[in-house]
């Protein structure tokens, strides 16, 4: 590919040959000449094309919005001659950022650190890295991907608050359930070990399988579970709310994995039916991956399809706190809550971009939280549920 400084160069040479030859002048011909020697050279340098061996690794791969994140590049010179000077060029959420990597000689490999942008909830698929390199004069330059894609999850911001209220649950020993769901009676499940764990609690034969310690999991029997869901229709959210919206999700479902209680976080736009659901998954990166690249759309039924939505663990007959994130109430929202409450055991609903009630009256059993944004929200939560 020709760069700026080689595309001049050509047409210089056209206008130096051309004046030359109508003026008579050889001189201008001269240098018509030596502006296409010096393309031909860098032409010539560009055929040798380097064999390189690159390994990217992201650092940590998954991020809260605005924690750094750093991209790990390692270029190998599989050849017999040395390399010429590099530039890597990466593509991050539409960002390009190049990173330049010195001559390697024949077998050499060097190592370069850079920063990722983590500014925006995401998603982001990194393309294989460009690596290219360009001739002396810089008037050519060519390039290839090298390596493989990878994926940087930048999660939701989250606050530090309290999970959604279980009022009336003890657990078997009397104590309040909100602390006991790594420490009840019933078996439920495997799970990695964590420091402080009863190492009587170790199941050795899973251990030898997996190769890493496995604990068993305990939970009191009949626990409520958290179902928190978001709505990811459009209608109710305008400028940044949606973002906050997500954030507050983010935080109640960390607020539940840090209390060890099971969760299971939904939005709107789910496929009522959907196969292979693993219900109650206490495990935190399953829900922040999901809030990672969820979005917002006019074709979401948003509220109006919370009762199909959680129709299929309502039947189960367990005790479910529910806990709703959205945008501006809707119209039908009131009928809707009303309709849904008794299968719950309590029901909390956030408003963000939404300061104030508005005259509306709330149905009765159904706790609701108005807040401009996340942050706002989580003081007036934790002022009401102390974390």
């Amino acid at each position: 590919m020709i760069t700026g400084k080689g595309a001049a160069l050509a047409a210089s040479a056209v206008l130096l040959l051309a004046g030359g030859v109508l003026a008579g002048y050889p001189e201008l011909i001269v240098l018509g000449l030596g502006c296409v020697a010096a393309l031909v050279v860098a032409a010539g340098w560009m055929v040798a094309r380097p064999r390189l061996t690159t390994v990217r690794t992201i650092s940590p791969p998954r991020v809260p919005e605005g924690v750094p994140a750093y991209g790990v590049l390692t270029v190998t010179n599989s050849g017999r001659r040395r390399s010429p000077p590099l530039t890597v060029t990466e593509t991050v959420a539409g960002r390009r950022i190049a990173v330049p990597l010195p001559s390697l000689p024949a077998g050499g490999a060097t190592e370069s650190t850079y920063p990722l942008p983590t500014e925006c909830r995401g998603r982001h698929v990194l393309p294989a890295p460009a690596v290219g390199h360009a001739d002396p004069l810089q008037l050519l330059r060519t390039g290839a991907a090298h390596g493989r894609e990878s994926v940087l999850h930048v999660y939701p911001r989250t606050h530090r608050i309290a999970p959604l209220p279980m009022p009336g649950m003890r657990d078997a020993e009397g104590g309040d359930a909100r602390g006991s769901a790594r420490d009840g009676v019933a078996f439920h499940s495997l799970r990695d070990y964590q420091p402080g764990d009863d190492w009587r609690r170790i199941h050795w034969p899973s251990t030898a399988r997996i190769g890493t310690l496995q604990v068993r999991h305990h939970v009191v029997p009949d626990e409520p579970r958290q179902l928190i869901v978001l709505d990811t229709s459009a209608q109710p959210y305008a400028g940044e709310a949606f973002e906050d919206a997500t954030r507050v999700a983010a935080s109640w479902c960390e607020a539940a994995g840090r209390a060890g209680l099971p969760f299971e976080l939904r939005t709107t736009g789910d496929r009522i039916g959907t196969t292979g659901r693993r219900q109650w998954d206490s495990e935190m990166t399953t829900a922040l991956d999901l809030l990672s690249r969820v979005g917002s759309s006019a074709a979401d039924r948003g509220v109006t399809g919370v009762p199909d939505l959680v129709r299929d663990l309502v039947a189960t007959g367990e005790w479910i706190t529910f806990g709703l994130v959205t945008g501006r109430a809707a119209p039908e929202e009131r009928e809707i809550l009303a309709a849904v409450r008794p299968w719950f055991r309590t029901i909390t609903v956030v408003h963000i971009g939404q300061s104030g009630t508005g005259g509306r009256e709330s149905p009765a059993g159904v706790v609701v939280v108005d807040a401009p944004t996340s942050a706002e929200f989580a003081d007036r939560w934790n002022s009401a549920v102390p974390p």
